[in-house]
């Protein structure tokens, strides 16, 4: 899994009027080629009166699962475009639908070109492009006399506390960078003095943040 991958936040929808055509760039997170393809299904069906219901996605880290569809457009002119937006943005697991309600003037070629990159950048913009960061899951056991000062501590140093479990033993799941595994293990037998146990149960992606 990569330590790093860009996708987008949330949802978007926005509208646009090009030369008296209306386009409608609908924008998502998905996680997998069979979510990006019912997306895309939705729209359509949303916007069955549409002139053209024009998409690309990028499925996988590596971006492994691609497609454009034209739907209509002239060979090139749409899904392609709205496919190279999202390449050149980098993100992964986003799905892009750009409808269009024709307005009476053919834009040709190039100005369709045009009209696809911009409205497909323009949703973009607005789902917000995020940075996802692998996180190790940390599994602590420790004593309820050292619960307030292990607690503490995560807190000060900007781990995130997963769930907490209490039994004979109190057991904490904590998030850390991947990579930055030691300094918390380090960091908890230092505040108990090694009477925790701490090992790792697990991996996960968090949004991007700053970790002291």
């Amino acid at each position: 899994m990569l330590p790093v991958f860009r996708t987008v936040k949330q949802a978007s929808e926005v509208k646009l009027e090009i030369i008296k055509s209306l386009f409608i760039a609908y924008v998502t997170p998905v996680d997998t080629e069979a979510a990006a393809i019912s997306f895309v299904q939705d729209i359509k069906k949303r916007h069955k009166e549409a002139n053209h219901n024009c998409s690309a996605y990028v499925i996988g880290q590596h971006g492994q699962y691609q497609k454009a569809d034209d739907d209509g457009e002239p060979g090139g002119t749409a899904g392609k475009p709205i496919l190279e937006v999202l390449n050149k943005s980098g993100v992964k697991n986003t799905v892009i639908v750009v409808t269009r309600y024709f307005g009476g003037v053919k834009l040709g070629a190039g100005g369709l070109i045009r009209a696809y990159t911009k409205a497909a950048a323009d949703g973009l913009a607005a789902a917000h492009i995020i940075e996802k960061q692998l996180h190790t899951r940390l599994a602590i056991e420790l004593s309820y006399h050292l619960l307030g000062t292990v607690e503490n501590q995560l807190r000060l140093n900007n781990y995130p506390i997963e769930a907490k479990e209490f039994g004979e033993v109190v057991k904490i799941v904590a998030l850390v960078r991947k990579g930055n595994e030691d300094k918390l293990i380090h960091l908890i037998a230092d505040a108990t003095a090694a009477q925790a146990q701490v090992q790792s149960i697990g991996e996960l992606y968090l949004d991007a943040v700053s970790e002291t």
